[in-house]
């Protein structure tokens, strides 16, 4: 079988995109969906995303993260994945689509900035050491004073796999604070079991996180990922996070064909 896909990043974050509206894509073949994402085998990439019909909204998006396991919700694949629809011709300029933590919004502009709604906020495990928050996927939030030549790999390994996440693991983020509106972010992904340039439900975490512990009082942050810079914003009631927004670029790479 001839598989026509697409490849998309969003600073940095790397996505392989197929167009499975006809339903021919063997969706629980893990080892196929982890060979597509190997980047020495494969297309490679830090997920594969299935952009695929729905009866109540624009498309429905299915994640799986390099591991070739279906996963939670991805910022970054998402916004790339409305830009994807886009290139399809399944939407114009904004979207209404499902995923697996529910309905999202999003808006694309001309040069390209996908502005993406993501889920409420409404419970944040705070800490001395760490904040903990789920943004469509589970999200351990440390700050850390030599951001530059922390070993993330390492350390987000460990916490990973530690016994304060269990089974299910946590995706892991060090940050470092650069000013009153602006944060840097390293970020160790399960899944893909490595540092990744960038994490958009990461970046939503942590700008969140940082404005609960009192690290800013702004509701607009800038957030610096190792594949380039992201935005995150939403209002605040009590401890209520809505109105969240992750924005930033999302880019078309190449598209080709494959056997599988």
């Amino acid at each position: 079988m001839l598989l026509h896909f697409y490849k998309y990043q969003g600073t940095g974050n790397d996505f392989v995109m197929i167009d499975n509206r006809n339903e021919t894509f063997p969706k629980e073949d893990t080892q196929l969906i982890a060979h597509l994402c190997d980047r020495r085998f494969g297309i490679g990439g830090d997920g594969l995303i299935l952009l695929e019909n729905d009866a109540e909204t624009d498309f429905k998006m299915v994640y799986y993260n390099s591991d070739g396991n279906q996963s939670t919700m991805c910022g970054n694949g998402g916004r790339c994945l409305v830009a994807f629809a886009k290139q399809m011709k399944v939407i114009e300029n904004k979207a209404t689509f499902n995923a697996i933590d529910g309905l999202h919004h999003a808006s694309i502009s001309p040069d390209g900035i996908v502005s993406l709604q993501m889920i409420d906020v409404n419970e944040i495990n705070l800490t001395e050491t760490y904040s903990f928050l789920n943004t469509g996927s589970p999200h351990h939030v440390q700050l850390v004073e030599d951001l530059v030549s922390y070993n993330v790999k390492e350390k987000g390994a460990a916490l990973r796999y530690g016994d304060l996440y269990g089974k299910a693991g946590s995706n892991i983020n060090f940050v470092k604070k650069i000013d009153d509106t602006t944060f840097a972010l390293r970020t160790y992904e399960r899944g893909v079991e490595d540092e990744t340039l960038a994490c958009g439900t990461g970046a939503t975490a942590v700008a969140i996180a940082m404005n609960a512990t009192g690290q800013t009082n702004a509701t607009a942050i800038n957030i610096n990922v190792e594949g380039g810079k992201l935005a995150v914003s939403f209002d605040k009631n009590d401890n209520h996070y809505t109105n969240v927004f992750l924005i930033g670029p999302a880019t078309f790479v190449f598209s080709g064909e494959i056997t599988i």
